[in-house]
């Protein structure tokens, strides 16, 4: 920690004694502090009686090497399931497993149609411009299937005057480089904007592995004590790639085109679990991606209508390589995995308002998938080789007409209406019904309510992975019902408190969950109800508590029971009755900025409750994870000179050196840092 605290001064220490420099001359460089502007408005017509947590700029461009897996975890109630440093990231949304939750760029599904799910450590927080959860039955405004949710990603034009240029360096434990770089240029009518982020490591960081215990012997050879080892990350490398083009059009005369292209490159390692006991050298556990996703899209917006259009691609091909020295120094493919996806994607929305009580919507999206998933070291009998897997194509079709209705300023109402088909098969109407009304404009105390039915359809994995898929398989379905409290209040210019409570409760049916056969292999089956049911607590505090000290206070705390309430299968099924795996009940976050001029101090916390790694609950062995809680410091300053602004940033990830698990035998690093610097050139 002294040598952190000493590098951290002697990078930062030379610029700081010019910044003051320069502070001391011009008292418009160091800055004054402007008296806030409250303004007061309706809540938008589009979200009457929705229940959403939006993310602030601040919390989306805290630093380069965060993914909204990280954004996640420290500023939302849902549980990120989390495989280890730079590898799978999904999120556990209400109670319900990843493929229960939708995600959304820019409009676009970008959900895995092999695997249902979104891997949350692949897209970068600085990507992203705006992002939204939309929690149980608020999802159906924007797609269907989500029976815990939705998170919505968006960009946007970057609003630059001329030629513009942010690159930002970091650096860190485990020997972690991090760059982005960001080049814009905009005009009345145009706004171009090409970002890049680069992130690579050895990721080769120590844990104490409670899997493995090592003998202490004396002199006779006998046992005379026990510990368990320090080892590090084994086979953890990674290196990944990311670049996004923005090109936007502003006719001036309420047109806008727009186009957004996005490609990413990764080469992981999959590192060794904490019961391998091989040596490293013997094994190649390696996953490759290649992935573009773009986006076209045409606003049309007048005074009181708005007409969109988009059309979208998405290309990922994926590679998943296990290679075993067979003891000739010879290494060997055990598998060879491969993927290739197809999707193309249209989109039509119209939004039509009748003065300002009424607002009547419609959208209609398809999404085209092609499919190849294939491995090709199979044995056959005769000693050949085999090529075994599936080449499907599915179209799914969303669309949806609502109407939303303001009789009065305290009370709106919403009714959706919402179709879907996938492949032939079309699902039962997917109503919603949301109803706000303001209780008291003393505090601004609005109460919601909704109710929705929701259908999920099953992977194409589900239905045709060789061997063990079901092509059998019923649709998921389930009624979920959402009611709460929000209130906001505050004084102008010295402090604002807002809060939400909400109780959920969801009941689905024909749950999907692969299990071993009596063949060797896994399947999936549709066995069980799930109730899923709690509650979800939200709270901001921002104080001036002097003319340049500024405090501000974000947390969330849920209670998330998730219970089967199927039927046994057999005798000795004792999953009935139990919480769901890998699903925590309680999670909790606390967030706390203070900031001085042009300093800024940021604390982060985040607890889980323990999560049962077996559908019984039986904690005999390893059948459950303990608790955990994580907290992360980081130290910003902002030094502006004539020619560029610098920020100088130090970070320190798990302040406490938590010894953790988030996945069974995947293990977490302990106490680590991070530092960068960035400059903004003034042109």
């Amino acid at each position: 920690m002294k040598r952190l605290i000493f590098a951290i001064y002697i990078a930062l220490g030379p610029l700081m004694v010019m910044a003051q420099e320069n502070d001391t001359r011009d008292w418009a460089r160091r800055g004054i502090t402007i008296k806030d502007v409250v303004v007061y408005g309706k809540q938008p017509m589009k979200e009457i009686g929705t229940q959403q947590t939006k993310f602030d700029t601040l919390v989306l461009k805290e630093n380069i090497s965060l993914s909204m897996a990280d954004v996640l975890t420290f500023n939302s109630s849902i549980f990120v399931k989390n495989y280890g440093r730079a590898t799978l990231a999904t999120v556990a949304f209400r109670g319900t497993s990843p493929s229960h939750t939708q995600v959304t760029w820019n409009g676009m599904r970008i959900n895995n149609p092999m695997l249902g799910m979104t891997d949350f450590s692949m897209i970068p927080s600085y990507f992203i411009d705006d992002a939204s959860l939309l929690h149980g039955t608020s999802s159906v405004n924007e797609t269907g299937g989500g029976l815990g949710g939705a998170v919505k990603l968006s960009t946007k034009p970057a609003q630059a005057d001329g030629f513009g240029l942010q690159y930002i360096q970091g650096f860190g434990s485990f020997k972690t480089l991090d760059e982005f770089l960001r080049l814009t240029y905009g005009d009345d009518h145009w706004q171009v904007s090409t970002r890049a982020v680069y992130s690579s490591s050895p990721n080769d960081y120590k844990y104490r592995n409670h899997d493995k215990k090592v003998n202490v012997y004396d002199d006779d050879m006998n046992i005379i004590d026990q510990y368990y080892p320090i080892e590090s990350n084994r086979n953890g490398a990674y290196k990944d790639l990311h670049l996004l083009q923005e090109v936007y059009y502003n006719t001036g005369k309420g047109d806008r085109l727009g186009l957004n292209a996005w490609y990413i490159n990764s080469n992981r390692e999959l590192a060794m679990l904490t019961v391998d006991h091989g040596d490293d050298t013997d094994f190649e556990n390696r996953q490759r991606e290649n992935t573009f996703r773009g986006v076209l899209s045409w606003d049309h917006l007048r005074s009181n209508w708005k007409l969109s259009t988009k059309a979208g691609y998405i290309y990922t091909w994926m590679a998943y390589d296990y290679k075993r020295d067979l003891g000739n120094g010879i290494m060997a493919h055990m598998t060879r995995s491969r993927s290739r996806i197809n999707t193309f994607y249209g989109q039509v929305d119209g939004e039509y308002y009748i003065g300002n009580k009424w607002l009547f919507t419609a959208n209609a999206s398809i999404h085209q998938h092609l499919v190849e998933s294939e491995d090709k070291n199979i044995i056959r009998q005769d000693g050949n080789k085999a090529i075994v897997g599936y080449r499907k194509g599915r179209p799914e079709l969303s669309s949806s007409v609502s109407a939303k209705w303001r009789p009065i300023d305290r009370l709106g109402l919403s009714l959706v209406i919402r179709e879907e088909m996938f492949g032939e098969e079309w699902t039962p109407i997917i109503p919603a019904f949301f109803i706000d009304g303001v209780i008291s404009e003393t505090g601004n105390i609005v109460a919601k309510a909704s109710v929705s039915r929701n259908f999920r359809f099953p992977t194409l994995n589900d239905l045709y992975f060789l061997p063990g898929g079901n092509p059998d398989l019923k649709k998921e379905s389930g009624w979920t019902y959402d009611t709460g409290l929000s209130f906001a209040l505050g004084q102008e210019g010295v402090y604002s408190l807002s809060g939400s409570a909400n109780w959920f409760e969801s009941f689905i049916k024909d749950w999907i969950i692969w299990l071993p056969t009596t063949k060797g292999f896994f399947s999936p089956e549709n066995i069980k109800d799930v109730h899923a049911y709690g509650v979800e607590l939200k709270a901001n505090l921002d104080v001036a508590l002097t003319q340049e000290w500024r405090l501000n206070l974000d947390g969330t705390l849920s209670w998330t029971p998730s219970i089967n309430k199927g039927e046994p299968r057999t005798p000795a099924d004792q999953s009935v009755g139990k919480q769901l795996p890998y699903v925590p009940e309680y999670s909790s976050t606390i967030t706390g900025r203070l900031s001085w001029r042009s300093w800024s101090f940021l604390y982060k916390w985040c607890y889980y409750s323990e999560r049962f790694t077996m559908s019984s609950n039986d904690i005999s062995l390893t059948g459950k994870l303990p608790p955990y809680f994580m907290s992360n410091i980081s130290l910003e300053k902002v030094l502006k000179f004539k020619w560029a602004d610098f920020s100088l940033k130090g970070s320190i990830n798990n302040l406490f050196n938590e010894e953790y698990l988030s996945v069974l035998s995947r293990p977490m690093p302990g106490i680590n840092y991070e530092i960068f610097i960035g400059i903004t050139p003034k042109w």
